[in-house]
């Protein structure tokens, strides 16, 4: 459906998009992450037609898109600001598309109804955009992007106004409407929660580089470099050398997954793998912080060298602030990290 070959934008001498690779298959969706900066909205936009390439190719069902207007590209943006049009009611918003490309009234008042019915908002056409919720206006420019059958829908930080309660009912119901629809999709956020819970695959950029590419699971599984890792929100991260099933770092010696890369290394060890154990059989820390979260508590481990450690463990098993502890490590929640993310697009 999508094809990326060699994608350049420049802002002066500055990269913002760096010869970026990408494919996107018929009814995928797939979910752009990086921080600020890091190119994934430039992306969208040379995408669209909105910001010319300096060089390389967007190709769309095969055929290069150079000096195709964004109007002929048949494709659908949503916004994360949804620019509805405040003097149009809900109808007319969603119809707005259909009436620029010519589809007869009838048709188009029965498209209306059809959309405003699948993104729950059924008999809404009249409403003045004026007095919706912010969620009621993310399924009006939903609809209004879908209306005229986009071959490729596009969203930029679409959730991002939205309060974190409506993201994770509204993300769910996304994912249920396209999977319904068909529709491929290339979407663009910040919010790895976000993007993991919509996406079939995930791409991380930095730098205007795609630096990892993969399902959900298999990004959070392998992060790959500590960049993404600690985009990913995983902060126990050390240098390492690891020689054969076990790694010798600043809180001692951790074991690894059988097949890990050998050497000098930065070793991720997630929260989860990090257990109380037995006075005097592990690592020796104090507790110096714990913060209930739901379903765990997130407690900040002190050695007596080297960073602090972060474990989550059971409400039950969370020691108190000011308590020493022995903790041990579980070797399948550890990670042998590649690299630093910089080198060249990663795709697996």
């Amino acid at each position: 459906m999508l094809t990326l070959e060699g994608a350049t934008v420049r802002f002066g001498a500055r990269a913002v998009l760096d010869a970026v690779d990408l494919e996107v298959a018929e009814h995928e969706i797939v979910c752009v992450l990086g921080p600020s900066g890091s190119g994934k909205s430039t992306l969208l936009r040379a995408v669209a037609g909105l910001r010319a390439l300096d060089a390389g190719r967007v190709l769309l069902g095969g055929e290069d898109q150079a000096g195709t207007p964004v109007h002929r590209r048949g494709v659908g943006l949503m916004f994360q600001d949804h620019q509805l049009f405040p003097q149009r009611d809900v109808a007319g918003n969603v119809a707005f598309g259909l009436r620029m490309h010519g589809v007869p009234r009838e048709e188009r008042a029965a498209r209306v109804a059809e959309l405003l019915d699948l993104v729950g908002l059924p008999g809404a056409g009249g409403r003045a955009v004026g007095v919706l919720s912010g969620g009621e206006q993310q399924r009006v420019a939903l609809a209004r992007a879908l209306a005229p059958r986009p071959r490729l829908l596009m969203l930029d930080e679409p959730l991002g106004q939205l309060d974190r309660g409506l993201r994770e009912r509204l993300v769910v119901e996304l994912r249920s409407l396209f999977g319904r629809l068909g529709t491929t999709v290339l979407a663009v956020t910040h919010d790895q929660g976000e993007a993991f819970a919509l996406a079939d695959r995930v791409v991380v950029m930095r730098d205007g580089r795609i630096v990892r590419s993969g399902t959900p699971v298999e990004v959070w599984r392998r992060p790959g470099s500590e960049f993404v890792a600690r985009f990913l929100g995983f902060e126990n991260v050390v240098a390492a050398t690891v020689s054969g099933r076990a790694a010798q770092t600043a809180w001692g010696r951790v074991p690894v997954p059988e097949g890990s890369p050998q050497g000098e290394r930065r070793l991720l060890v997630r929260p989860a793998g990090v257990r109380v154990a037995a006075a005097g059989e592990g690592l020796v820390c104090r507790v110096e912080s714990r913060t209930f979260r739901g379903q765990h508590v997130s407690v900040a481990l002190r050695p007596g060298d080297g960073p602090v450690l972060e474990a989550e463990l059971p409400p039950g098993d969370a020691p108190e602030t000011g308590a020493e502890v022995s903790v041990v490590f579980r070797a399948e929640d550890v990670v042998v990290l590649d690299g630093d993310g910089r080198d060249g697009q990663s795709r697996s």
